[in-house]
């Protein structure tokens, strides 16, 4: 019967009893499919994560500065790992990463939530921040095309060119050159004073 349509016949459950087949034309099957998982990927978002590292005696212009980075990950909808380094005796206090951690947190409430609290890792103190969905700013259209040309490789050929025409540069007024006399031993003072 499938070869009289010009048909398949697949086996779509073996492990039934008896076993369920099919009559389709097989190759529309399969690009059908292949066509379904490619829109799936397309519609897929893949979480970026980003890394903002830290000291524990951070100044508070730089603080605002870092934060201000984490601010803009967090508005393109990237995931912030944020990363406090100790050093040496710095590691007597961790309580102080901590809570220039949670202040951190505490600074972009409105726009991140905690993912992992943080947490000693060795010399490192780590912490997870996750952007709110409202939060995320999308790209406007120039923002894309400006990016997608910084992307785009440089030709290799240089460009064809043009025949240039040759013009004469203005003559510069002739200076006489100056003389500087050092002094001699004899203590005698220069005229260039």
């Amino acid at each position: 019967m499938a070869i009289q349509q010009d048909l398949d016949l697949v086996e779509v459950a073996p492990q039934a009893d008896p076993p369920v087949v099919r009559i389709m034309d097989f190759g529309k099957f399969k690009y059908e499919q292949d066509q379904a998982k490619k829109e799936a990927r397309k519609k897929q978002s893949q979480v970026v994560v980003k890394e903002m590292k830290m000291r524990p005696k951070i100044d508070s212009h730089d603080y605002e500065t870092k934060k201000g980075h984490v601010v803009r990950f967090l508005r393109l909808g990237a995931k912030v790992k944020v990363t406090i380094m100790f050093r040496g005796r710095e590691m007597v206090h961790p309580e102080l990463g901590e809570r220039l951690l949670l202040r951190l947190a505490e600074d972009v409430q409105e726009i991140a939530k905690i993912d992992v609290p943080p947490k000693l890792d060795g010399r490192n103190m780590t912490m997870v921040l996750g952007p709110f969905k409202e939060a995320i700013v999308h790209k406007t259209p120039a923002e894309t095309q400006v990016r997608q040309r910084r992307q785009q490789p440089i030709p290799t050929q240089p460009p064809e060119e043009e025949e240039e025409v040759a013009v004469p540069e203005p003559a510069k007024p002739a200076r006489p050159p100056k003389v500087t006399r050092a002094a001699s031993d004899l203590g005698e003072e220069s005229d260039d004073a």
